[in-house]
């Protein structure tokens, strides 16, 4: 198996391959292998904790055009699968990170040529006058030709209270290359899922496209704190004991303030604590060792404005 961040060897393009023959047996676990997909997963299970619905799909996803390949060798022609996606959820919830790994995925099993990811939002698609919508918007679509592009808040391209909004200009470009050009082009939109909803009952036509709705639930606390050991741990930290208890208890008392943005709040609390840590070793003492300057303490924590009962 290849290293993940490394092209796998190029495939034999399907087309210039012989046909195999109805009584042959094909080894599943053999083309999983040289086509580099467990890399991808492995990789996916590694940079993120939980989210075990969404892996699953993402799973069935890589296996369905696992088999289509194999399908093709014996010469059974099979449809090309819309792969156009929405993920709900809330911020800090990996949708961005699941998206990277999908648009990698997809490469390596034959179904986009380049395997990269644009990311924009609605002030990267829709312009500020008339006439300039469209180009920006198919400048965007030439750049993500070949790949994924992921619209975060796409919800934000439809503005019903404003009759002018150049935002659906945008929308009615994208349906024209979500359906005639699919074939090189996947499409991810993400948003809240009550206004994804909202935005698909406002534009049917965006909602008919869209094959795959995936949902991010928020994380639980176990899991935001498995989360941020894991920062930790990349980032050359450790907890005391009692800092463990302390950083619990920012996590739960966070989760039910505003502007909660799972992992993403987690990693706020743990560079703020850093600050704290290194002010306070700074100002305490001229002489430290390597324990003192890589262990964090409850103060460093709990000097969070969330213990006071304020929001961050």
């Amino acid at each position: 198996m290849t290293t993940f961040g490394m092209r796998p060897p190029a495939l034999e393009p399907e087309a210039t391959r012989e046909l195999l023959p109805h009584d042959a047996v094909v080894d599943l676990a053999g083309e999983r292998a040289a086509s580099g997909t467990e890399d991808v997963l492995t990789a996916l299970d590694a940079d993120l904790v939980g989210l075990a619905p969404v892996k699953t799909r993402i799973r069935e996803i890589a296996a369905l055009l696992l088999v289509d390949r194999v399908r093709a060798r014996f010469g059974v022609a099979t449809g090309r699968p819309n792969l156009h996606m929405c993920f709900t959820g809330g911020p800090g919830t990996g949708k961005t990170t699941v998206a990277t790994r999908m648009a990698e995925l997809l490469h390596r099993l034959g179904h986009v040529r380049k395997g990269h990811l644009v990311s924009v939002t609605r002030d990267d698609l829709v312009g500020q006058y008339v006439g300039h919508t469209a180009p920006k918007t198919r400048e965007v679509l030439k750049r993500a030709m070949g790949g994924v592009l992921f619209i975060d808040e796409a919800y934000s391209l439809y503005r019903a209270e404003n009759e002018r909004d150049y935002g659906v200009e945008a929308i009615e470009i994208l349906l024209q290359v979500m359906e005639n050009q699919r074939e090189d082009l996947v499409v991810i939109l993400a948003g809240y899922r009550d206004r994804m909803d909202a935005f698909f009952s406002s534009n049917p036509g965006m909602g008919s496209r869209i094959a795959h709705h995936i949902a991010f639930p928020d994380y639980s606390t176990a899991e935001l704190e498995e989360i941020g050991r894991l920062m930790l741990a990349s980032e050359g930290y450790t907890l005391s004991r009692e800092a463990e208890e302390a950083f619990r208890e920012y996590i739960g008392l966070r989760r039910e303030q505003p502007r909660f943005a799972n992992a993403r709040s987690v990693r706020n609390a743990i560079e703020r604590a850093r600050l704290r840590h290194a002010g306070r070793l700074v100002e305490g003492s001229d002489r430290v060792g390597l324990s003192e300057l890589t262990t964090l303490l409850p103060s460093d924590f709990r000097a969070s404005r969330v213990f006071q009962g304020g929001a961050t």
